[in-house]
């Protein structure tokens, strides 16, 4: 029975420990101190679709969460892409990890910035030459009268 309902609902027990794990700010070698095992045991588990009732019992007491809600949080495809995907330092994702720099950090808002200041520059130094212009048609009409 529990097979099918685990079919039926889009659940993953492992998915939901990291959840659960993410949420309250613990990283992986704070939770395997406090429940006696390895970070990769922890690992191992947060990997596993579907977990035997004494390890979610024993999870949800360091965790500090009801066991049904590990046992029954869906999986929503799109947040479990979102959370994978961190640009936090240190994830793979993240161009400046640690103390590395690359030079080539690039924001586009401060590029829209700096394209309408030279924009505004130019408008700026043709309105000027548009002035001189007008200027000196005006001398001229004034030297043919």
């Amino acid at each position: 029975m529990e097979t099918k309902e685990q079919k039926l609902k889009n659940t993953h027990h492992g998915h939901a420990i990291k959840r659960f794990r993410h949420t309250l700010g613990i990283k992986q070698e704070a939770l395997a101190a406090e429940m006696g095992l390895s970070q990769a045991l922890i690992s191992t588990y947060e990997q596993r679709k579907v977990l035997n009732d004494d390890v979610i019992e024993r999870f949800a007491k360091a965790l500090n969460v009801a066991p049904e809600l590990i046992k029954e949080l869906e999986e929503d495809p799109v947040t479990f892409i979102v959370e994978n995907n961190t640009f936090e330092n240190g994830s793979i994702g993240n161009i400046t990890s640690g103390s590395e720099n690359f030079g080539n950090i690039y924001n586009p808002l401060e590029q829209i910035l700096e394209l309408n200041k030279e924009k505004t520059a130019l408008y700026e130094r043709m309105l000027e030459l548009e002035k001189e212009k007008s200027a000196l048609l005006e001398k001229l009409l004034e030297d043919r009268k």
